[in-house]
């Protein structure tokens, strides 16, 4: 879906109309008229508040143009209700909700994950804990959170 569709979506199923979707996020009902209609879309930092507004990523309301990772675990994150948040309550698309929550990291050093993942990952084919650890290890130092 996209943006346009997506805004005047969840601004009904809000029960707003423009013009109060446009007090809430601060801008003119004309801009909300404009982005209902494709002509323009908003900034980044009307994004944020349409994020924190509605509840959901500002990835979703771009229309999931991206497939979004956590770069702590590397667990996709294929729905917003597994994206972590700040304290504010806003989105924070880098990290799922397990690894990263109310500021705060679950997982202090790549050991502890590392320890955490031997510990609950399956392991059908019996590979040893060294030889896990050490593929998971290589997994995990392509991601943000551990390079």
């Amino acid at each position: 879906m996209e943006l346009k569709e997506y805004l005047k979506n969840i601004r009904e199923k809000h029960n707003l109309t423009q013009e109060q979707l446009a007090e809430r996020v601060m801008v003119s009902r004309q801009a909300v008229s404009r982005w209902e209609n494709g002509e323009t879309q908003p900034g980044i930092e009307t994004l944020k508040l349409l994020s924190k507004e509605f509840g959901v990523s500002i990835n979703t309301l771009l229309g999931s143009p991206r497939q979004l990772v956590c770069q702590c675990c590397g667990m996709p994150l294929s729905d917003d209700d597994m994206i972590s948040r700040e304290t504010d309550g806003s989105f924070n698309e880098d990290y799922c909700k397990w690894c990263y929550s109310e500021g705060e990291f679950a997982y202090k050093t790549k050991d502890a994950l590392l320890d955490f993942l031997i510990s609950h990952m399956p392991n059908p084919d019996e590979m040893p804990d060294n030889d896990r650890r050490i593929l998971y290890d290589h997994h995990l130092s392509q991601l943000k959170h551990w390079k």
